[in-house]
């Protein structure tokens, strides 16, 4: 009779313990993309949306991008507070000059047409504590912009469940910056200012 009850009891239990785990998990999470050049450093700091069996999470025609825009004007390249970049060396993206310092990452999303944008949106215009940044993009305007780049873009043959950020092919000149999820790929290069 005992060991009846003991198999169910102790499988409540995992599940019990499983969902609690779940539960105290963040639902998109931090994430962190770093690079070294030199002595230099270049962080991008953001959060991790998961697709949670979502499909098309871009959309098509009309409302592409609204399901991760929501209300704001462009997507905040990922979830939660907007994405930041920290640099500790001057960069040229999209033929402008980047001065090393912090800035919130955003992306203007057109069917087949992105458009990377670095802005200078701070904290203390969102009530946030410095280094935090806009909480999404919701106060977003393109007065702060410095950069305003085209994208490229690519379609993977796989599906990237949680949206990530990366650097590929760094080198002591510069290196390419990339966004993946789900299906989509989209990089920008950088350059080590001269």
């Amino acid at each position: 009779m005992y060991r009846f009850f003991t198999a169910p009891l102790l499988f409540v239990s995992l599940i019990l313990i499983s969902n609690s785990a779940v539960a105290q998990r963040p639902s998109s999470p931090r994430g962190e993309a770093s690079t070294q050049i030199g002595d230099a450093w270049i962080v991008v700091d953001y959060s991790r949306p998961i697709l949670r069996g979502r499909t098309n999470i871009f959309g098509s025609g009309e409302d592409y991008g609204t399901m991760v825009t929501g209300p704001a004007p462009v997507w905040r390249a990922g979830a939660n507070k907007s994405t930041r970049l920290s640099t500790d060396v001057s960069l040229m993206i999209g033929g402008v000059q980047v001065d090393t310092g912090e800035y919130s990452i955003f992306v203007d999303l057109k069917e087949g047409n992105w458009t990377f944008i670095l802005s200078s949106h701070q904290a203390k215009e969102s009530g946030r504590e410095p280094g935090e940044g806009l909480w999404g993009a919701y106060e977003y305007t393109d007065d702060k912009d410095v950069v305003r780049a085209p994208m490229l873009l690519d379609e993977l043959e796989v599906s990237v469940d949680q949206f990530t950020i990366g650097f590929y092919d760094v080198t002591d000149q510069g290196g390419i910056l990339a966004m993946m999820w789900e299906d989509t790929l989209a990089s920008i290069p950088f350059m080590v200012a001269q």
